[in-house]
């Protein structure tokens, strides 16, 4: 009866951290170790990448810009990039060749 309860307990669990299939999170797992989720453009697309892309000067930037567009409120469920895919697919590229 213990391990049912565990693994009931275990369920309820995952169930509140995973993130909600409706909305701006649209995946419904986490990014792996070492990663990080960003949503980008209009149609909000889910990049997500390695967390040393957080050291580069360019990237920096471009948070600075999501913060004075978006401010941090987390309210929506992620990190909103403000430019189109195309650019932040340049820039990624950018950041992983140096």
């Amino acid at each position: 009866m213990g391990i049912i309860r565990i693994a009931n307990a275990k369920q309820m669990l995952k169930r509140s951290i995973t993130p909600k299939k409706n909305g701006l999170l649209g995946a419904t797992d986490f990014p792996k170790k070492g990663h990080f989720a960003v949503y980008v453009g209009e149609a909000n697309k889910r990049h997500v990448i390695p967390l040393s892309t957080l050291d580069h000067p360019l990237f920096r930037e471009l948070l600075r810009w999501a913060e004075e567009e978006f401010g941090f409120d987390n309210s929506e469920g992620g990190l909103k990039i403000p430019c189109n895919e195309g650019y932040f697919e340049g820039l990624i590229s950018l950041i992983s060749s140096t």
